[in-house]
């Protein structure tokens, strides 16, 4: 089932003649959609383009949140050769300017009303010609998709499509940039073919099997394995918007579940919020740790024969898997590092999370933890098609047919992330005896202090992100005497804590004063420093009333931290940490 471009997916969906492909969220109702009816929407929009004299390397760019019309104008652009360039929803209008005119977009769907104005007011700026919109907006500036879905299909658009090769472009997808001009990333269609091809190898998806898609498809990651589902034949829900997924989670009961750690967190959050109360807490704190003596036996995909362990399941595994639908038998993680205290909580509670790794440049995976090879703590072996080596500063290189030619427009930085051939990932790690790979941090990232010790922030930042009052925490002090701590409190967990000890605030800024508030993130803070190295350890740590965001630029659209962002936002704060002790 090997695919040759990411067209064979779209022959593959409309052979198959599914009853349902996917399902679309219509108000609070999920509503089918056949492979027929997806196949016939895909030649609509197809024959749109090809009446706006969109063809082969044209570059037509997507704007939108997740939904099934995202992929039908995926699937339409590259079944005619057109260059796809996705667009993340949450960038502001003169970025979005960027990526118009630096790819040179002829074309772009948007999703609602509120995107359609964004690009209208940067239009002039760039090089579109058409604009089409998903929702229904009465406006004379746009073309309503819904009338391109139901065009039907132009004679020859399977003889087009059959004749895009593996080696013509099939997207540009700008780096997060997290810091600096994003680039554009160049993927063949051979580049993400071949990726999927290797990755949906090791996995057990089945035609019938459900996924809910929430990840931005802006994002390769989500986009790539949600191509491989629908060439598994698995059924895809699409949810637009986040805030929704537990609910859909429940509604939908999915077999797979691909995440990024940050919604894994908030997972084990609520399970420890929930547990919080006596006597709750007990029997809680007793089944982790009877799933912590069959951690092995869940890590090799075993389910435990103890009866001690499957009183455990009844009483606390089983509820924690149904607050996530209760069928998911294959968990994912990807995007960013998932961090061994919350993988192991995971396991503890019978849950085995295959963590991957990858990038943007290497469409994407590189690594990932699978049923038959799994070892917690890395992000396991190479795909099978994929090279790996250890720079001697440390640094993975990668070599593989799913890596990047070249950026667009940028042959100095196309240069530069090469050496002799292998692709520098710009992350530091570490291969064991058996092939399993492990990521330290971004080598951009590591912290180097004043006096030459280097310190990975990732590892530590995890740490602190594993206690429930924890939401998310940056460690700086590069070039500084030692480490210090950002600290952004789980809010519901915080509050909860503060009503259960009658402590009153007004607002967040006053709770994170508090003295009794400041005294237990100060415990959880030595926690983590205990087993660490003298040199690693915190000195100090300020906690935030505000939250991290993608809108708001400090997190990247696929929930990373934008390090440089947040160290100007709170650099007052982060100035407090150093300031010399008043005599």
């Amino acid at each position: 089932m090997s695919l040759n471009t990411l067209n064979d997916i779209l022959f593959g969906v409309a052979a198959r003649n599914q009853a349902q492909l996917m399902l679309q969220l219509v108000g609070e109702e999920w509503r089918s959609i056949s492979s027929e009816q997806f196949v016939g929407k895909v030649k609509g929009v197809a024959t749109a383009l090809c009446s706006w004299g969109i063809s082969k390397g044209d570059r037509v760019a997507i704007l939108a949140e997740n939904r099934h019309e995202w992929v039908v104008a995926d699937m339409a652009c590259l079944a005619l050769g057109a260059v796809v360039v996705p667009i993340h929803t949450t960038l502001s209008a003169e970025q979005t300017a960027y990526m118009l005119r630096d790819s040179g977009a002829r074309a772009i769907f948007v999703s609602a009303e509120t995107h359609l104005e964004k690009v209208q007011s940067v239009r002039s700026t760039t090089y579109l010609e058409k604009v089409a919109v998903m929702d229904s907006v009465a406006t004379e500036r746009a073309v309503a998709m819904s009338e391109l879905m139901q065009l039907g299909s132009t004679a020859d658009l399977e003889i087009l499509a059959r004749g895009v090769q593996s080696t013509d472009l099939a997207t540009i997808i700008y780096t997060s940039g997290t810091t600096g001009t994003p680039k554009g990333v160049m993927l063949t269609h051979g580049n993400l073919a071949s990726n999927i091809t290797a990755f949906c190898r090791d996995f057990g998806f089945c035609p019938g099997m459900h996924s809910v898609s929430f990840l931005p498809l802006s994002h390769v990651t989500a986009r790539s394995v949600e191509m491989g589902l629908l060439h598994r034949g698995v059924i895809l829900a699409h949810l637009p918007i986040l805030e929704r997924l537990p609910k859909t989670l429940l509604e939908i009961a999915p077999e797979i579940l691909l995440s990024v750690p940050r919604i894994y967190e908030k997972v084990h959050t609520q399970a420890d919020i929930q547990a919080a109360t006596f006597p709750k807490k007990q029997i809680y704190q007793w089944a982790l740790r009877v799933g912590r003596a069959h951690r092995d036996q869940v890590l090799a995909g075993k389910t435990p024969a103890a009866p001690t362990w499957k009183l455990a399941n009844r009483l606390v595994y089983s509820k924690i898997r149904a607050g996530i639908g209760g069928r998911v038998s294959i968990f994912i993680s990807g995007g960013a590092p998932l961090g061994r205290p919350l993988a192991e909580w995971y396991a503890n509670v019978g849950i085995r999370i295959h963590e991957g790794y990858g990038l943007t440049e290497t469409s994407p995976v590189i690594s990932v933890n699978t049923p038959a090879a799994h070892r917690i703590g890395s992000v396991g072996k190479p795909l099978s098609n994929v090279q790996v080596r250890i720079a001697e500063d440390g640094e993975i290189l990668a070599k593989a047919p799913s890596v990047f030619q070249a950026y667009w427009n940028n042959p100095q930085e196309t240069q530069a992330a090469f050496l002799d051939g292998w692709f520098k990932t710009g992350d530091i790690g570490a291969l064991d005896k058996d092939g399993y790979l492990y990521v330290t941090d971004r080598k951009k990232d590591l912290i180097k202090t004043s006096g030459g010790k280097f310190i990975a922030p990732q590892p530590i930042e995890n740490a602190l992100k594993h206690h429930s009052l924890v939401a998310e925490a940056v460690v700086v002090g590069d070039k500084r005497k030692f480490p210090a701590a950002l600290i952004f409190p789980n809010f519901a967990a915080l509050e909860a804590m503060a009503a259960a000890k009658g402590i009153r605030f007004a607002s967040r800024a006053e709770l994170v004063g508090l003295m009794p508030v400041r005294s237990r993130y100060g415990e959880i803070v030595e926690e983590v420093n205990h087993p660490l190295a003298q040199f690693e350890k915190l000195k100090a740590f300020r906690l935030v009333a505000e939250e991290l965001s993608a809108t708001g630029g400090t997190l990247t659209a696929s929930l990373k931290l934008r390090r440089r962002a947040i160290e100007e936002q709170f650099k007052a704060k982060i100035e407090e940490m150093y300031a010399p002790s008043p005599e």
